[in-house]
């Protein structure tokens, strides 16, 4: 290899190459980038098996090659040199990188051992995705995602995708967000995709024009395209029957509230302070034209916060976790949050007053007289 390429580009593309390095793997290659020029391009790859990046930037190419570089050395070494042009020659398993007033080499590794990973599209559906609505889309519902690993469907955010639409779900199995976005696309199908993946892809596609997306069923993984092809992200897809979410939605509700949005997050916050030692546990009771939210421990006391708000149907008394209450209230953009509920057991729906394609349900805690 000997190839020209500018180190802002550069640095850019080793940066987040780096999020998908695993260093402390039993397979050392890894802990490399791969770095590959070919034709007018410099390929900088990586993968830790879950998830891959392929990324290129424009470069001056007078011999093609490749070489896998330890990550950790090849992005300190280039963030610290100067803007401008930086010349790669590879002997062998060595990358010299030089710029004016500076030379190093680089002790590199063999890249037959690198796992392949994709570098564009294979033939097939490929679907574009409203990039704009699906990175906004999902910090409504990766909140919501389980953490729990004995449950892996649960741990990813799934993508149901419709002719019409394209709806994300996430649930922990005590809550669940749903965002339905308008889209364009291909036929139906649906798969969960491993929160960290798309975290990664919010990071990267932010400041991109486009972003397409294909599923390869054969090989359990999906791949988002970004940009004019510049890079590409592949992650497994997570196996298993995500729950029927649907059956677990009242279809109807007896009781509905408007409330302030900030007002509710002021009256939860001080909630917390007496509900911290008791499960988190936070009590809403519904009036005439208000909204109550009280909690009370036996070591520090209690308290209550009444709201006013719009309330239509019988008073209604239910407790929750007051953290998934703000989280909630976090997500939702317009200046009231709608709440529709049943009874003291059955799941509330929260509802964003901006936003009519978007549903958070939380399920009640039972409290014990």
């Amino acid at each position: 290899m000997k190839a020209a390429v500018l180190q802002e580009n550069f640095s850019k593309a080793l940066s987040q190459a780096s999020h998908f390095v695993n260093p402390h793997a039993q397979l050392p290659v890894l802990g490399n980038i791969l770095l590959e020029a070919n034709k007018t391009k410099l390929y900088v790859l990586s993968t830790n098996l879950e998830m891959s990046l392929s990324t290129s930037i424009g470069a001056k190419v007078e011999k093609e090659g490749k070489v896998a570089v330890p990550a950790k050395t090849i992005v300190e070494l280039v963030s610290h040199l100067s803007k401008g042009t930086v010349d790669l020659v590879q002997n062998k398993e060595q990358l010299a990188i030089s710029q004016e007033g500076f030379l190093g080499n680089v002790a590199g590794m063999n890249t037959n051992d690198f796992p392949s990973i994709p570098q564009s599209f294979e033939k097939g559906d490929i679907l574009t995705l409203p990039k704009d609505d699906l990175i906004k889309s999902l910090s409504k519902v990766a909140f919501a995602v389980s953490q729990d690993e004995t449950r892996p469907v649960l741990t990813g955010v799934l993508f149901l995708l419709s002719p019409d639409s394209l709806t994300l779900v996430a649930s922990d199995g005590f809550r669940l967000s749903q965002k339905k976005i308008p889209a364009k696309l291909k036929g139906e199908g649906k798969v969960v995709i491993p929160k960290p993946a798309l975290m990664e892809l919010v990071k990267i596609a932010s400041s991109s024009d486009s972003l397409s997306f294909q599923i390869k069923s054969g090989a359990n993984q999906v791949v988002f395209g970004i940009g004019e092809s510049d890079a590409f992200l592949a992650t497994r897809i997570i196996e298993g029957e995500f729950p029927n979410f649907e059956k677990i939605i009242p279809k109807v509700s007896n009781t509905k509230v408007k409330v302030g949005r900030e007002d509710l997050v002021r009256a939860v916050k001080i909630a917390s302070v007496f509900a911290k030692d008791q499960g988190n546990i936070v009590k809403l009771t519904t009036g005439e034209g208000s909204l109550t939210v009280s909690a009370e421990s036996s070591s520090v006391g209690n308290q209550k916060t009444k709201l006013d708000a719009n309330v239509v149907g019988p008073s209604v008394e239910i407790s929750f976790n007051w953290k998934f209450i703000e989280e909630v209230a976090n997500a939702v953009e317009g200046e009231e949050i709608e709440i529709a509920l049943v009874d003291t057991s059955s799941p509330g729906v929260f509802r964003d007053s901006k936003d009519p394609d978007f549903l958070h349900l939380i399920m009640p805690v039972k409290v014990t007289s």
